[in-house]
């Protein structure tokens, strides 16, 4: 019987609407592909958009550390927040952007939900290269579902966010607010790669992230 969440079948055909595709068994393997892409790329300036499993995987740190490349790090726990942002504007026309995604569906369609659009951003256009990281627990049927997972992790989202009140931290259900300190600004879905090969999406056989 055919799985309906199959990451091998998602990945195929996540290739033929323009994007590169990996399986990785775990964070370890998935690091590796990382590493091995950015030799690829050899990319001189990087950045990155928030993302716990991206984070896990160490291959910030790794970026960090290399003097070859320019790393824009808007995310430097007590900066100020104008200076966090316009390191972020500067990381949009990096070589190389990377972050996670918010849910991927079977048809081969990647989806996201923003609060300022940082992490949205470059990866619709600016950075040459992007890769995304993306666990088990990310992967749905349809757009639909995709639309539906995103509310569902919404309130577990701002509930990462210290100082942040919004309703859904207090009932744990969207209610689609005009809170100040809304996370779900922006939502965003990629259906087709353009140009082709540009975004390389990594999915693991473990899940990542909410």
């Amino acid at each position: 019987m055919e799985d309906p969440l199959s990451l091998e079948q998602c990945a195929g055909r996540l290739e033929r609407r323009g994007f590169r595709s990996f399986v990785v068994p775990d964070l370890r393997a998935a690091a590796e592909v990382m590493r091995g892409l950015v030799r690829e790329f050899r990319p001189s300036s990087a950045s990155y958009g928030d993302s716990m499993t991206l984070k896990d995987a160490g291959i910030l740190d790794d970026l960090r550390s290399n003097p070859d490349i320019q790393f824009y790090d808007g995310f430097v726990p007590g900066m100020v927040r104008e200076e966090k942002w316009e390191i972020r504007r500067q990381g949009m026309t990096a070589d190389l952007f990377l972050t996670g995604v918010n849910a991927v569906s079977m048809e081969g369609t990647l989806h996201w939900v923003d609060m300022v659009g940082n992490r949205v951003a470059p990866v619709a256009f600016g950075p040459r290269r992007v890769i995304l990281l993306a666990g088990s627990n990310k992967l749905v049927a349809t757009p639909a579902e995709a639309r539906e997972r995103i509310r569902r992790i919404a309130p577990l989202n701002a509930r990462r966010h210290e100082g942040f009140r919004t309703p859904c931290m207090h009932t744990g259900i969207c209610a689609d607010c005009n809170s100040p300190d809304r996370l779900c600004n922006i939502h965003m879905s990629i259906v087709k790669c353009f140009p082709e090969g540009r975004i390389s999406v990594i999915l693991m056989e473990e899940p990542g992230g909410l």
